[in-house]
């Protein structure tokens, strides 16, 4: 589940070779909280806008702005409001299947809501990326 630090000296990233702070740190838990919440908002206004609210529309509405925007930003439009960007862990381009299925796990919920002391969640770490600060 989640875990933190446990000393002054470790923080989320450094096992992986990322600073504490500053650009390519990991994108911490109030920026992600934001940019989901900015995210959502924008399925929500399209989705009642275009199908009075639908569920299914909103749900379907985030997840192809999430894998539209990964893959020619690097973020989606919560992402790069907050200062963050999902790169890959090895480095190089996302390219088409990691935003695929970084967002698939993500829209199941559990995988996003469960993290390792590097602060990544298990849909993160299954599609082989990094939500960190540009």
């Amino acid at each position: 589940m989640n875990q933190q630090a446990t000393t002054p000296d470790e923080w989320p990233g450094k096992r992986i070779g990322l600073p504490a702070e500053g650009p390519r740190s990991i994108g911490r838990f109030g920026r992600r909280l934001v940019a989901l919440a900015i995210d959502w908002g924008f399925a929500v206004v399209v989705s009642i806008a275009f199908f009075d609210y639908d569920a299914f529309a909103t749900l379907g509405i985030f997840v192809a702005a999430q894998v539209v925007l990964l893959i020619t930003a690097n973020g989606s439009f919560g992402h790069l409001i907050t200062g963050m960007r999902v790169v890959p862990v090895t480095g190089g381009m996302l390219g088409v299947w990691r935003p695929l299925v970084r967002t698939i796990l993500m829209a199941l919920v559990i995988p996003a809501v469960i993290w390792d002391v590097d602060q990544r969640g298990m849909h993160d770490r299954l599609a082989g990326t990094l939500l960190v600060r540009r």
